[in-house]
C-alpha cells in the first residue's frame, strides 16, 4: 500500500488543468448544476444517512488531503465554492437564486427549493423521494450529497469506516472489504456501466418524478441538457488513482480507470436512455411530440421572408429526412457511430442501418418511430455491452480521434449539440492519451489552444456556425494526429 494518498496526485496532471476550462464551457449548457441521483436498483428500502455521516475528521472531513489510503479531504473538495468540483454541493442552493425563481414562476410550481420538479435532481432528498427509497436523515440543504453517487450508506457505512490492517496482507484485505461493501449497497462506480447508470438519471433524464427536463421547462428558462461521462467524471473526482485505489477497486496496484471505455460506454448509455424515454410517455406532451428529443437548431433559426430566399438548414448525411422536418437530436448517436467499429464492425453496420431507419420513421408517424427506436435500442445496448467487455489502449484513443474526425462523421456536425459532443470527446481522448503515457504532458499542453478554439466555436448556441466549427475542430484533430 502507498503510505500517503496524496502521493498519487497528478495521475492525470494535464487533464486537471485542461479539462477544467473545458468543463466550464461544457457545463455552461447544463450549468444549473443538474446532479445525479441515487439509482432505484437496490435502493428501495435502503437507508440514507446524509453527508454528515461522512464528515468526521478521521473520515472524509480533513482540511488537507494527506490520508494514508484516501485523501480524506473529500468533503472539502465537494464543497469548493466556485469550481465544477463543488457543483453537487451547490445543487440545492441554486434553487434559491433569482433565475430559479424566474423559471418556477413561468412554470407555476411555487417555491423551486421544495418543488419535486426541481429537487428530484437538485437534492439527494428529492431523488430519494422520486425513487421511493427511505430518506432517513438527509436534509434538502445537503444538495447532491455523497449517497447520490455512492448509494445509500445505511447498509455499508459501519464496515466502510472500520479500517484495514488486521491481517498480513492489507491490500487484499482492502479489496475484500470493498467487495463486501458493494454487496451491502455501495455503488460500483469503477464499473463504467454502473457509473453511467447513476449519472444519466439527471444528467440526461429518467422516468421518475422530477428527473426529466422537458421542452416546456427549457422554454421557462432552464438550460438544455448535455452529458459526457468521462469528462464530467474528471471534474467531479475527489480522489486520485494510486496503488491503494487500484487494489481496492480492481484488485491490482496497477489497476486504473479506462477512460476511453468510460467515454464510449457513456455515449451508448446516453442514447440508450434517450431512446427508452422517447418510447415511453415522455415522448409526447399533449398533442405535441416532446421537443426535448429533437435537434434544437432545426427549429431555433432565424426566419427570412424576402424575395430572394435564404436557406437556413444544413445538409446532414446522417439524417435521411425531408426538408423542414425536425430531426431527432442525435448528438450521442454520432459519437457512437464513430466508436462502434472499434467494438464490432457488424454492430457498426447494424447501427448505421437502424439509425437511418429511425430517422426515416420520424417523418412517418409516432408508431413507426417508436418501433424503429426499439430496434435501434437493441443495437445500442449490444454496443454498450461490447464496450464494457473490452479494454482500450492508448493506440485505441488515437484511432478513436481519427474516427470522430473522419469525413463520414465530421459531415454530420451540423448542429450545436453534436459538435459539442465531438470536442468534449476529443478532449477526453487526449486526456486518456496523457494518462496512458502515449502523449507527454508538455505535448498535450501545446494542443490546448486548438482545443480551446474548438470549444469557443460551441460556447454560444446562438452563434454556432457549422463551417467554422469544422475548421477549428479539424485543426485540433490534426495537432493530435501529429503526435501519433
Amino acid at each position: 500500500m502507498t503510505t500517503d494518498a496524496g502521493s498519487g496526485r497528478g495521475e492525470r496532471p494535464w487533464a486537471a488543468i485542461s479539462a477544467f476550462a473545458a468543463m466550464l464551457l461544457a457545463l455552461a449548457i447544463a450549468a444549473f448544476v443538474l446532479a445525479p441521483p441515487a439509482r432505484s436498483q437496490g435502493d428501495v428500502g435502503a437507508r440514507y444517512t446524509g453527508v454528515a455521516s461522512c464528515a468526521g475528521s478521521t473520515c472524509h472531513g480533513r482540511m488537507e488531503g494527506d490520508g494514508t489510503v484516501v485523501r480524506q479531504d473529500e468533503l472539502m473538495k465537494w464543497q469548493e465554492p466556485s469550481t465544477p468540483g463543488g457543483a453537487h454541493s451547490r445543487a440545492w442552493a441554486v434553487l434559491n437564486n433569482s433565475r430559479s425563481r424566474f423559471i418556477a414562476r413561468n412554470l407555476g410550481i411555487g417555491d423551486p427549493a421544495t418543488a419535486q420538479m426541481c429537487i428530484g435532481c437538485h437534492a439527494t432528498a428529492g431523488a430519494v423521494a422520486a425513487k421511493g427509497a427511505v430518506r432517513g436523515t438527509v436534509p434538502l440543504e445537503d444538495g447532491v450529497g455523497c449517497e447520490s453517487c455512492h448509494g445509500p450508506a445505511g447498509g455499508w457505512l459501519a464496515s466502510h469506516y472500520a479500517g484495514v490492517g488486521t491481517n498480513a496482507n492489507p491490500d487484499a484485505e482492502m479489496r475484500q472489504k470493498h467487495l463486501a461493501n458493494l454487496s451491502a449497497g455501495l455503488k460500483k462506480l469503477e464499473d463504467p456501466v454502473v457509473r453511467a447508470g447513476v449519472c444519466v438519471d439527471c444528467h440526461f433524464g429518467s422516468a421518475s418524478d422530477g428527473q426529466f427536463v422537458t421542452h416546456r421547462i427549457m422554454a421557462a428558462g432552464h438550460p438544455r441538457i448535455a452529458f459526457e461521462l468521462d469528462l464530467f467524471s474528471s471534474m467531479q473526482a475527489h480522489h486520485q488513482e494510486d496503488a491503494d485505489y487500484g487494489w481496492r477497486k480492481f484488485g491490482s496496484a496497477t489497476g486504473r480507470t479506462d477512460h476511453v471505455q468510460m467515454w464510449a460506454v457513456g455515449q451508448a448509455t446516453a442514447i440508450e436512455r434517450s431512446l427508452t424515454l422517447f418510447q415511453s410517455r415522455r415522448g409526447t406532451e399533449g398533442m405535441f411530440p416532446e421537443f426535448y428529443f429533437l435537434d434544437c437548431h432545426s427549429c431555433h433559426r432565424r426566419i427570412f421572408d424576402q424575395a430572394k430566399p435564404v436557406r437556413t438548414g444544413v445538409d446532414n448525411p446522417g439524417r435521411d429526412i425531408p426538408e423542414g422536418m425536425p430531426p431527432y437530436n442525435d448528438e450521442n448517436l454520432t459519437m457512437l457511430a464513430a466508436a462502434a467499429r472499434m467494438a464490432s464492425p457488424a454492430l457498426a453496420d447494424q447501427l448505421a442501418a437502424r439509425t437511418a431507419a429511425f430517422h426515416k420513421a420520424m417523418a412517418t408517424d409516432r408508431a413507426s418511430a417508436v418501433a424503429a427506436a426499439a430496434q435501434l435500442s437493441q443495437t445500442v445496448a449490444a454496443l454498450k455491452s461490447a464496450f464494457a467487455a473490452r479494454s482500450f489502449s492508448g493506440a485505441d484513443a488515437f484511432a478513436m480521434v481519427e474516427a470522430i474526425s473522419a469525413k463520414a462523421i465530421g459531415d454530420r456536425f451540423t448542429d450545436f449539440s453534436g459538435s459539442q459532443q465531438a470536442v468534449m470527446g476529443v478532449d477526453t481522448l487526449l486526456n486518456a492519451l496523457v494518462s496512458s503515457g502515449r502523449v507527454t504532458v508538455g505535448a498535450a499542453a501545446g494542443i490546448r489552444s486548438d482545443i480551446d478554439r474548438a470549444y469557443a466555436a460551441v460556447k454560444d448556441p446562438n452563434a454556432y456556425k457549422p463551417a467554422e466549427f469544422q475548421a477549428s475542430f479539424g485543426s485540433a484533430v490534426r495537432a493530435i494526429r501529429a503526435l501519433r
